[in-house]
């Protein structure tokens, strides 16, 4: 049996955590499967993991890069200088140590998921070991950006991207090294949504690019008119104060409810409770949590900004595309499947049956073809 090394930043909260751990569990039916973490975040990682699957944590120093960042923007210097001893100490872990843990590496396949670690990966893993880059984010047309990861790639085998509009576009740098793979529903739910509730549901971090901010408004003139509808959103970060803030100036008052990080199963639940999934973010490179409602039968409405919808969506089909970010196209969908429950569970079906095309079984035979590859 092949070990299978996935190298993670850590394995908290976050979509690349999610489909690592997704990753993990779907190939341990197969392959003797070890998750190495840089960072150790908690004590357990967050999402479930099959108890089969090995973890090994580098270091249990904690990054705070984005915290460094949010106070250089505030320009509150003394809670910076505060955090430059941890700052040091993660370089420490990322540039020194971890070099040192992939140099004795025993393994057949290694699997990095950030950039930084193609490159650590490419210099000092063992060359008998085979090397797979998972990149997860849209490039966004950042030049910078595009360049470092095509120079993290060249002393990997393979680059597996998420989305086949960023496998064709690597293609054309990369060639043959670049494979598509999608990711996958950790499993497929034996229940879906009866779509009677009036629910709405968003889930992500809560950060700039996700554009909650705009959702708040978007729902601030549904609400107006839809009095008895909810909006939950799921998730946490930098931006929380400032959406619970825009919140209350709406004055969307109990309307929207900021459940905060949950777990699968908080998750899972809600999504059984919801009638329409909303997306608002301004890049988006797959969109895992679309195929999840999907597999609930709950239809979705996205902005094409959120790049990855566009290849998970059949606009008008089992769900609905607005292009251009055009707010009053998103509140006209949003009020008609409000209006509409048969639409919705029109919509709701074909998801539910689009979904399984992201199955664990689909994507698992897509992994186990490139890991058996020879070089």
């Amino acid at each position: 049996m092949k070990k299978v090394t996935i190298l993670a930043l850590h394995l908290g909260y976050g979509g690349i955590e999610n489909a690592i751990t997704t990753l993990a569990n779907t190939l341990i039916s197969k392959y003797e499967v070890e998750i190495l973490s840089v960072y150790r975040l908690y004590s357990d990682p967050v999402y479930e993991l099959d108890p089969r699957v090995n973890i090994k944590y580098i270091s249990s120093v904690k990054p705070n890069k984005k915290e460094m960042i949010y106070y250089l923007k505030k320009k509150n210097f003394s809670m910076f200088f505060k955090g430059l001893g941890k700052s040091i100490k993660t370089g420490f872990v990322k540039y020194v140590k971890t070099p040192l843990v992939l140099r004795k590496i025993d393994t057949d396949v290694i699997i990095t998921t950030r950039t930084i670690h193609n490159f650590l990966a490419s210099k000092f893993v063992k060359d008998s070991i085979r090397k797979i880059a998972w990149e997860h984010n849209h490039h966004n047309n950042n030049k910078k950006y595009i360049k470092s990861l095509i120079n993290s790639c060249k002393g990997v085998n393979n680059l597996v991207l998420v989305s086949n509009e960023l496998s064709l576009f690597y293609q054309k740098y990369l060639g043959n090294k670049v494979v598509y793979i999608p990711n996958c529903l950790d499993k497929f739910p034996n229940k879906s949504s009866k779509l009677d509730s009036n629910n709405l549901i968003a889930i992500g971090r809560l950060s700039k690019e996700k554009g909650f901010d705009d959702l708040l408004k978007i729902f601030k003139k549904v609400s107006t008119k839809y009095p008895d509808w909810k909006l939950n959103i799921v998730g946490d970060g930098m931006e929380k104060d400032n959406l619970l803030n825009l919140a209350k100036e709406l004055r969307l008052g109990d309307k929207v409810v900021f459940c905060g990080y949950q777990n699968k199963d908080f998750i899972n639940e809600l999504l059984l409770n919801s009638s329409v999934y909303l997306m608002v973010s301004h890049t988006e490179s797959f969109g895992l949590v679309l195929i999840e409602a999907m597999s609930y039968g709950v239809p979705c409405v996205a902005y094409t900004s959120a790049q990855g919808a566009n290849e998970i969506i059949d606009d008008g089909n089992d769900g609905y595309l607005i292009s251009n970010r055009d707010e009053q196209s998103m509140i006209d969908k949003i009020e008609l499947l409000i209006n509409d429950k048969k639409l919705r569970i029109k919509l709701g079906k074909n998801a539910r049956k689009k979904s399984k095309n992201y199955s664990s079984e689909v994507v698992l035979q897509k992994w186990s073809k490139l890991i058996n590859k020879r070089k």
